[in-house]
């Protein structure tokens, strides 16, 4: 701790006597060491005061990844790609691939995976040219991310796994504790609820050693939705409520706002509508705010079934297709099947047989596509529903 808060005075007495080269490359060093540790604010301060010097690739890049873990991702893009600018006209190949990986985690978070993987596709060949085997496994664990989304699940597990295994390679302990999360996610999605468990404990353990806190609440979180899923609430709210100060202490208004939608779903669980839908209501303009297009859209859906079991039908029904229109923009196909079985869900309360199955068949093959659990139950509702319609057309 000393020899970083060293290397702050070091940065600030060379901004102050106006040496660039100095400011950049120590300022460098102090961001390096404080992302890690996640004091985005303390980065973007730093990045800023070198930047009064003339621009700067290393700053520009360090400011960028504080904007963007603290939910500003616009103003973050913008200084990506003027440090993109710069680090191709000065030819420097590694620090190109990692500026392009994390355009491409924008753009992810913003929801647009076409132009994520793009970006992806153009990092990955340059960072294993310049043999840079730590840039390469982000890249990798990145792409898997895009798949998992797309509900390739498979396909995420392939790049995860190389990944890791290059993270492990090179004792990169942080990128090895996030890649562990990202796999436990994977299983949790296929239903394996206690294979995720096993994911998540082995990687919390690592991201508190290494001192990441923006990690740290990720896998609490993650933990906490495992539980939430296998009806323990009391001990998914407690892991929920150890995330959400760690969130709001870094700044990461995107971690925050999911976290608000997951305690908001446990009072749901629990039956206390009121208390739901407040915790959904602080979350949902934080992430109109900071543009996560993707948990926007799962916590509309979730208002919307507050709203269902209230019998407030015409309501659910909004939010529930607002949620979908937007999980259909960003190409969620889990997420797509999860909020047309709610839809469908609402329209056979109300005696809405037609609308119900055109859902759930479209919730079917969304389930086959992406390999979901609830394939078969989804299967039998199906089923079911189309026997009751068959009945009451008989009886007519």
């Amino acid at each position: 701790m000393t020899t970083i808060n060293h290397w702050a005075e070091v940065h600030r007495l060379a901004v102050a006597g106006r040496e660039p080269e100095i400011a950049r490359k120590v300022g460098r060093r102090v961001a390096n060491v404080w992302l890690g540790w996640s004091r985005f604010a303390d980065v973007e301060a730093v990045a800023q005061a070198t930047l009064t010097l003339g621009p700067a690739a290393d700053a520009l890049y360090d400011l960028g990844w504080a904007l963007s873990s603290t939910g500003r991702p616009l103003q973050a893009l913008s200084c990506y790609e003027q440090a993109l600018s710069i680090l191709r006209k000065v030819g420097d190949r590694t620090g190109e691939a990692a500026t392009m990986n994390n355009i491409g985690m924008v753009y992810h978070r913003l929801g647009d995976l076409k132009q994520a993987f793009t970006y992806y596709e153009h990092s990955l060949p340059i960072a294993r040219e310049v043999d840079d085997r730590a840039g390469e496994a982000a890249t990798l664990t990145n792409i898997g991310g895009v798949y998992n989304v797309l509900g390739d699940r498979r396909q995420a597990l392939v790049y995860y796994g190389q990944a890791l295994s290059i993270r492990r390679e090179v004792g990169d302990r942080a990128g090895e504790a996030a890649t562990l999360n990202n796999i436990g996610a994977v299983h949790d999605e296929l239903g394996d609820r206690q294979q995720a468990l096993v994911y998540y404990e082995q990687a919390l353990p690592v991201r508190r050693e290494v001192g990441d806190r923006v990690g740290e609440a990720i896998t609490l979180n993650n933990i906490g939705m495992v539980f939430d899923g296998l009806g323990d609430r009391q001990q998914a709210l407690a892991y929920y409520e150890q995330a959400l100060p760690i969130l709001r202490e870094v700044g990461d208004r995107v971690g925050e706002a999911t976290a608000l939608n997951n305690i908001g779903m446990v009072f749901d669980g629990l039956g206390d509508r009121q208390q739901a839908l407040a915790y959904y209501e602080q979350a949902l303009p934080i992430l109109r705010e900071v543009g996560d297009r993707a948990v926007e859209a799962a916590a509309l859906n979730n208002i919307g079934m507050v709203h269902a079991r209230s019998g407030d039908r015409q309501e659910a029904l909004a939010y529930c297709e607002r949620g979908l229109h937007i999980m259909q923009e960003v190409g969620d196909r889990a997420s797509e099947a999860v909020a047309r079985y709610n839809i469908a869900m609402i329209h056979r309360a109300g005696g809405h047989l037609d609308q119900a199955i055109s859902e759930l068949e479209i919730v079917v093959e969304l389930d086959r596509q992406t390999e979901h659990p609830d394939l078969a139950a989804d299967m039998a509702l199906l089923e079911q529903l189309r026997n009751q319609r068959a009945q009451l057309h008989g009886r007519s």
